[in-house]
């Protein structure tokens, strides 16, 4: 019996003590308190225009012997017919098969030699030709994107297979309930505007002709209109050789074309019904200042705290509390000197209405009370840090060049970026919500079951 209690009273205290250790570890493993932002430099780099208007930025970055070259043009989806939507896609397409001295699979090959490929990418306001090669080739990877940017063959025979692809591709985007949910919100945002189409058509697909590409091309393809970027390691007067002797010819072109919408807030609630279905796509928002204003940033760091990222406020609601979604998110979406906010999530049908209402209820919250420092500097530390490592490759700092220079907001931008987000105060976050992000203003679009979820939403048809 005593040798019993004896290895009970043992065992206790081995547990008490291993219990404190516990602690103590627990305790010893609490992260320290995070140190300032540190502020983002950005990389030394040389801008130049040449004698045709085409703009160049060189920026010598990294330390792997790799180089990024984007060569990026103001034309895209914006400048349209506006009986012919997805053209500029089509365009994008057709140049990626060959050039009038290469065909496609010579240029792909090249490419692949240099250890890259070619992309085409077409946007709304612009498109871009680029590649990721390594260092030793960007000479001659400049002298290869020139040729597909300012030669492009449009080999007819290939036209009827890419047109049968676009046709594909727009059945499936389209039966996507949150494509659905896009296209009919930007209509009602922008009504006859070219932002306000997400798709072609399949009629706009199917009357392309080589001529209506070669046309577009012409119209919106030229050196003023175009900007090549450059970032990584490689040789500086080796890469502006190639580049006066590749693209001084260049013709300028038409000058860019600006067309900013006048865009106001609409209160309407939108339904679209999908029978059976187990889930609803929201999709709410409404107009907010574009880039170029001084509360852009306030707002994006509101916008962060409230649906912006994964411990936001509606995030933790409606995900984490509720379990009525598993990924709402807000953004504040950009385009030419015009954005808007909107959160969207893919809800459980039952709680559609509810949804609704946590979500407007948290923007009414924050509207009126201002957040607490820590959940503040929580957020401005997220910012913070994710815009370094959005700085932190080749293309994403050409991105972000990119970016500022397509919005004009100069050079202090990025250097002053993470300062003034840090310098965002809880009654600035309170102020963004109440003057931008208002409920009974915000466009409601709902994609789901309409026989379960009409009566949900009904209340929201209506002003507040």
């Amino acid at each position: 019996m005593k040798t019993t209690i004896s290895a009970k009273i043992g065992f206790a205290a081995a547990t008490l003590a291993f219990c404190a250790l516990s602690l103590a570890a627990q305790q010893k493993q609490a992260p320290p308190a995070g140190g300032p932002p540190k502020p983002f430099n950005v990389p030394a780099h040389e801008s130049y225009t040449l004698p045709n208007g085409m703009k160049v930025t060189l920026v010598p970055y990294g330390n792997l012997p790799k180089v990024t070259l984007s060569l990026v043009v103001r034309t895209g989806n914006l400048n349209e017919p506006a009986d012919m939507p997805g053209l500029a896609d089509l365009v994008g397409k057709l140049m990626k098969e060959g050039t009038r001295s290469k065909s496609s699979k010579q240029v792909a090959e090249e490419a692949a030699g240099m250890g890259g490929a070619v992309n085409i990418t077409v946007g709304a306001d612009e498109s871009d030709v680029t590649t990721d090669v390594l260092s030793d080739f960007a000479a001659k990877a400049v002298t290869l994107l020139s040729d597909v940017a300012q030669h492009p063959l449009f080999p007819e025979s290939e036209l009827p297979r890419l047109k049968t692809d676009a046709e594909r591709q727009l059945s499936i985007a389209k039966a996507v309930p949150q494509n659905m949910a896009l296209e009919k919100f930007r209509k009602i945002l922008y009504g006859n505007h070219p932002y306000g189409t997400v798709f072609p058509t399949q009629e706009s697909i199917q009357k392309t002709t080589v001529a209506d590409i070669k046309k577009f091309y012409e119209g919106n393809f030229g050196a003023s209109r175009s900007h090549l970027y450059v970032a990584g390691r490689f040789d500086s007067a080796e890469v502006k050789k190639a580049i006066k002797a590749s693209f001084d010819e260049w013709s300028k072109g038409a000058a860019a074309v600006s067309n900013v919408p006048k865009v106001r807030a609409q209160h309407v609630l939108e339904l679209t019904d999908r029978p059976g279905a187990a889930q609803s796509t929201l999709l709410v928002g409404m107009p907010v200042p574009d880039a170029t204003s001084p509360e852009a940033i306030p707002l994006g760091v509101t916008n962060a705290l409230l649906g912006g990222s994964f411990s936001s406020r509606i995030t933790s609601n409606i995900r984490e509390q509720k379990g009525y979604t598993y990924s709402p998110s807000s953004q504040i979406s950009r385009r030419y000197h015009d954005a808007y906010w909107a959160e969207t999530a893919d809800v459980t049908t039952q709680y559609t209405g509810a949804s609704l209402k946590e979500i407007f209820a948290e923007i009414d919250k924050l509207a009126k009370e201002p957040p607490a420092e820590g959940e503040l500097k929580g957020i401005q530390s997220y910012l913070s840090g994710l815009f370094v490592i959005q700085n932190s490759s080749r293309g994403a700092l050409i991105n972000q060049l990119r970016f500022v220079d397509f919005q004009g907001l100069g050079e202090d931008y990025l250097k002053t970026y993470v300062q003034k987000v840090n310098a965002v105060t809880p009654a600035d976050v309170s102020k963004m919500t109440a003057t931008y992000i208002k409920p009974d203003q915000m466009t409601i679009v709902v994609v789901g079951d309409q026989s379960k979820v009409a009566e949900q939403v009904a209340p929201y048809g209506a002003k507040q």
